[in-house]
């Protein structure tokens, strides 16, 4: 599967790990339910919670001076969430109540047709997933009407956002049109996780179709990356790697399927009583262990280089970046600068850095918040990209491949 594939299979964060699960699987990888005993067989296992999977490759024995290599990552990205009962009408239209998931950049989602994606939950407990087509649209006001838009454009969350779908009356009903899409009947859905998602498809483009625009590059641009990094990777015999793709990043990861939940903790646990290590042994085993946080990031964009730190400007082609903060937005180090860099130099694949300009705020990743929760060092990188947090975004097609070769000497170190 092309990394183009995977973005078209996996709307939402939903679809990423049911895909990721499949692409697991043909690489012979084994599902481990998290309510069944744990299996310890050699060789590569994932658990799937929800939007959230966690895969790691299991060595034949408990290993001397045995350590975890870790690559975090997300699957989630900003949007809009349709509400529990979304239907509205206003001046003869058909509109659809969603709730702004995140921190979407919201012009970005005018007058474009989008689609809902998610999970549909039955009467019985069964859960559906869907993906519609281009159903809604949030027309923008013409500038006749608004003299001042290009000037000063203001998005009011609940007034301006509210996209339609119909005209009253024509008899569409959204829920009855999502349970078709679903194969169910509209009474046996009892619950509901559904997003909007770009219907356009990924493209290549430029004069020398080098960059590529999609939605969710942040963060499916590290999520694929990693997967096909884990299945490449051949450990050590000290390492166990593991590549952990967390849900609701976006939103401050504070949920059972986020990087500040329990997940990786429990998983990481579990992989250590699985090999009969003692309690102390596992926190031996953590404190030689490293996690690599994988984020999209800022490349300098060539009409805003005044938003940039004069001497630190990534550039989207040139390979992945460390990202350094001093305030700890990132959880890179000096070790774990070492770390990254040792690792770019073994696949020899470049490496760049960000530093926020001073005068500039930067955002934030899982990689703190991992560090924190597990007390293993960790490091944040990403590939540079434009238009972050629009409903299409870019990179550069080399750099996924760069990121793939880099994390891939990260998890066989």
């Amino acid at each position: 599967m092309s990394f183009i594939d995977f973005l078209s299979a996996s709307p939402t964060s939903y679809h990423a790990s049911a895909e990721i699960a499949r692409l697991l699987s043909s690489g012979g990888f084994t599902e481990q339910a998290e309510a069944d005993p744990w299996d310890a067989t050699p060789g590569g296992h994932y658990v799937r919670r929800e939007g959230a999977i966690i895969a790691y490759i299991l060595p034949a024995e408990k290993p001397s001076g045995m350590r975890f290599h870790i690559v975090g990552t997300h699957t989630d990205s900003p949007g809009f969430k349709l509400k529990p009962h979304p239907a509205h009408t206003a001046a003869g239209w058909s509109q659809v109540g969603m709730e702004v998931y995140g921190g979407p950049l919201l012009n970005s989602w005018l007058d474009r047709e989008f689609g809902l994606a998610g999970r549909v939950v039955l009467r019985s407990g069964e859960e559906r997933l869907v993906a519609t087509d281009p159903w809604l649209r949030i027309p923008q006001l013409a500038p006749h009407l608004d003299r001042s838009v290009n000037q000063s454009l203001h998005l009011d969350q609940q007034n301006h956002l509210m996209p339609v779908y119909a005209l009253a009356g024509s008899g569409v009903d959204l829920m009855a049109a999502v349970a078709g899409a679903a194969g169910c009947d509209p009474d046996e859905i009892a619950g509901h996780d559904l997003f909007s998602y770009i219907t356009q498809p990924p493209a290549l483009f430029g004069a020398a179709r080098e960059f590529l625009a999609s939605g969710r590059l942040d963060n499916l641009s590290s999520v694929y990356p990693a997967v096909m990094a884990l299945l490449a990777t051949t450990p050590t015999p000290q390492t166990v790697p593991v590549v952990a793709c967390f849900d609701h990043e976006e939103v401050g990861s504070q949920t059972r399927t986020g990087a500040a939940g329990p997940f990786l903790e429990d998983i990481l646990a579990r992989i250590g009583w699985g090999l009969a290590l003692s309690q102390d042994e596992v926190c031996q085993v953590r404190a030689r262990s490293w996690v690599v946080s994988s984020d999209a990031g800022h490349s300098v964009h060539p009409n805003y280089v005044s938003m940039f730190d004069p001497d630190e400007q990534p550039l989207m082609g040139s390979g992945p970046m460390l990202k350094v903060n001093a305030g700890q937005r990132y959880a890179t180090d000096g070790p774990g600068e070492a770390l990254w860099l040792a690792a770019c130099e073994r696949a020899g694949v470049p490496c760049q850095t960000f530093v926020s300009n001073n005068s500039v705020s930067c955002g934030t990743t899982i990689g703190p918040l991992t560090a924190t929760r597990l007390g293993i060092p960790t490091v944040d990188i990403g590939l540079p990209i434009m238009s972050m947090h629009s409903a299409r975004e870019m990179c550069a097609a080399r750099d996924l491949e760069h990121l793939t070769r880099a994390l891939t000497a990260f998890l066989a170190q």
